[in-house]
């Protein structure tokens, strides 16, 4: 069994079918295994999340991830961890990091993938793969050939660590069809008007609901020098779409000009202390340099309320993939079996992790379908 790519995904199938008596070797590019769980959540690796569902996840078919989240759970994964002994703490909504370091995690798959006598080659840059009676995988110097390949790749993310279009191009070679794929948990940059506005606050966070349609995230926002990012930001950006809007609350469940209104006082300096116990103050400051009423009657209070409460950004772009955590689309699961991962146009091939159309929102979700992935095609051999 071939496995291209030494990332999570591929890492845990490989050291799940070695469990199974498999002959297994890992092909990566890379000098090391691993490098994107070494960077991710902080370098503390957010490895799971104890809240997952279906829900969590978005894809052109919505239903293809339940079977493979349901037989491979965060427990399951989390009963790995505690097996060797990783001490870990759970943060907000349900996210569990590694206390010590990312490299617990890459440490915990090597030792599996050692156990399960699970051979792996750095630095082994296939160029070709085909398939006659077995699948080849051609390097210059080495074919390597087994009966059954799997795609291990990731997405196009944070090109800096390695991440090509090879699986992509791999799945079209042999006749599937991709998703379009793009950037997702990923900055957002102001359009021309709201950066003049806002770039200052680059470093100010609050917390916000940010909105597209039907789908919110209560999360903190931060400012940046190009734009805005921080949890909410990260999760609607994979919903959003160019040209589109998007709706923030800037003061959820608090009604800040309701002292103001009851008040006999009604000026800008009683306005901006209102406005200071609800936002950070330099962005109050700012907020009210453009954005002040034109009196303080209550209907122009109102509309002034109403106004924080529904600040609408119509970003210019995304930071690409280059900041993006994750990529979006990826190998039509119209043409993969749910339950193996297999395709079901070229048998023997398999596609995990993040090269398909699965894509988990922001806090350990993109980590449990690499585990929940590799675990299905690896258990149906």
């Amino acid at each position: 069994m071939l496995i291209l790519g030494g990332g999570a995904a591929g890492l845990f199938c490989a050291c799940e079918a070695g469990k199974r008596g498999l002959r297994v070797a890992v092909l990566e590019h890379a000098d090391r295994i691993g490098k994107k769980i070494l960077i991710s959540g902080g370098g503390r690796c957010n490895f799971t999340n104890i809240h997952t569902t279906p829900q969590n996840f978005f894809s052109a078919n919505p239903h293809f991830a339940k079977s493979a989240l349901a037989r491979f759970t965060p427990q399951d994964f989390l009963a790995l961890v505690e097996k060797h002994c990783i001490p870990y703490h759970e943060k907000t909504l349900g996210q569990l990091f590694c206390d010590n370091s990312s490299r617990d995690i890459t440490d915990l798959l090597e030792s599996e993938c050692r156990a399960a006598r699970v051979q792996i080659f750095l630095n082994t840059h296939v160029t070709e793969i085909h398939r006659n009676t077995e699948f080849v995988a051609c390097t210059g110097a080495t074919d390597y050939r087994a009966p059954i390949f799997v795609v291990a790749t990731g997405g196009l993310s944070i090109p800096k660590m390695g991440a090509t279009s090879f699986g992509y191009d791999l799945a079209r070679r042999f006749g599937h069809h991709i998703v379009s794929t793009r950037p997702a948990l990923v900055p957002l940059r102001f359009n021309h008007s709201d950066h003049r506005r806002f770039s200052e606050l680059a470093g100010v966070s609050t917390e916000v609901i940010a909105s597209i349609r039907n789908i919110a995230f209560r999360e903190k926002m931060l400012f940046t020098h190009r734009g805005i990012s921080g949890p909410a930001i990260l999760q609607i950006s994979s919903y959003w779409e160019s040209g589109q809007p998007i709706h923030l609350d800037l003061a959820p469940d608090r009604n800040v000009t309701a002292s103001l209104r009851a008040s006999s006082r009604r000026d800008l300096s009683s306005l901006r202390k209102a406005l200071q116990e609800v936002l950070p103050n330099r962005f109050a400051e700012r907020w009210l340099k453009f954005h002040s009423p034109a009196g303080y009657t209550n209907p122009q209070l109102a509309a002034f309320e109403n106004f924080i409460h529904d600040w609408t950004v119509v970003p210019e772009a995304t930071e690409g993939y280059e900041k993006a955590e994750v990529t979006a689309g990826g190998v039509d699961t119209q043409e993969l079996s749910s339950k193996s991962m297999e395709s079901t146009l070229v048998p023997g091939l398999f596609f995990i992790g993040e090269v398909v159309d699965v894509t988990g929102q922001l806090g350990g979700f993109n980590f449990q379908w690499a585990w929940a992935s590799a675990a299905a095609a690896a258990r149906s051999f």
